[in-house]
């Protein structure tokens, strides 16, 4: 896994890259514009160049934007669910123009409307918004959710169910670690997590699964509730991510911490959050388990996991 955290944009967008060197980021996330409102200042060329030589001189790390938490792709208003998909796609406009890979979106609440309905719905946003990226290599990954209120993706079923009627090639998922355990997945078991990742491959396909929010919890599992805790401070605890960091079939893949960074030094100086103990952390758990859990491998000399694979990677959609 490639480890890296949401860094601060304090100061300037290229400062992202420096904080993540001192992290020690293998890795990188950040917002484009603010997470809390409508409004966004345009990139300008200079913030654009800085941006995009401050990640050649990182050496070129996975990075994501996080797109706005105002975003609601199944607003059952017209006005919100049209803003909504002009915001994300301004979000991926930003992402292509800094070099940005991907966009990480939150799908929204159906806000009584019902599951269903919500899940169709986020799927003609998606297809709304890829059709104006036509052209544009930036992917878009729908991020699991915990389950609060009427968000719609806290399971499996429903992430496929977008992705199977959005049909867009671009898309992807990110799964979040402490939204997966909220909404009732128990990944932390060695038996949990073989059951986890074998329901995730069958049900929309690894594939598909290009980053994961690093977190752990600081509610138990199933509480339906979105609270992040640092890693190893957690209910979720090290040993369920040791199992995490060292799975083969995740070593390409970004693991992005976002859980609260140590305070600013005394200085107070913008930005001075710390990532560094929590991916210490993290890498001090690697070596554990080189491979997938027993029940978890994919048998590779398999045709039909052969047939499969490249359906992941060509494929428009998730399996059924």
């Amino acid at each position: 896994m490639l480890l890296g955290a949401h860094e601060s944009v304090a100061g300037g967008l290229h400062l992202a890259f420096e904080r993540g060197l001192r992290d020690g980021c293998q890795a990188l996330q950040v917002w484009t514009r603010s997470s809390r409102q409508w409004s966004a200042a345009p990139l300008e060329p200079e913030m654009v160049a800085r941006f995009r030589a401050a990640h050649r001189a990182a050496g070129g790390w996975p990075t994501a934007a996080h797109a706005s938490y105002l975003i609601n792709l199944c607003a059952t208003t017209d006005a919100l669910w049209a803003r909504s998909i002009a915001t994300l796609t301004d979000e991926c406009e930003r992402a292509e123009l800094l070099g940005i890979g991907a966009v990480i979106v939150h799908p929204g609440a159906h806000q009584g409307a019902g599951s269903a309905a919500g899940v169709a719905k986020v799927a003609r946003a998606l297809r709304q918004v890829c059709a104006a990226l036509r052209g544009r290599r930036v992917r878009l990954l729908l991020e699991c959710t915990a389950g609060m209120g009427s968000s719609v993706g806290s399971s499996f079923e429903e992430l496929a169910g977008m992705l199977d009627a959005a049909g867009e090639r671009r898309l992807g998922i990110c799964l979040d670690t402490q939204h997966m355990w909220a909404a009732g997945i128990d990944w932390t078991t060695a038996r949990g997590y073989a059951a986890t990742f074998e329901r995730f491959d069958r049900l929309i396909g690894l594939g598909h699964l290009r980053a994961f929010h690093l977190n752990d919890s600081k509610r138990p599992l199933g509480s339906r509730v979105d609270r992040h805790q640092r890693i190893g401070d957690g209910a979720i605890g090290l040993a369920a991510f040791s199992r995490l960091v060292n799975d083969a079939r995740f070593a390409d893949v970004p693991g992005l911490l976002e859980t609260p960074p140590l305070p600013p030094s005394a200085s107070g100086e913008p930005g001075a959050e710390s990532y560094a103990q929590g991916l210490e952390r993290l890498r001090s758990l690697r070596g554990g388990r080189r491979r997938a859990d027993p029940g978890t491998r994919r048998a590779a000399d398999s045709p039909d996991r052969r047939r499969r694979a490249r359906s992941d990677r060509t494929g428009p959609g998730p399996r059924r």
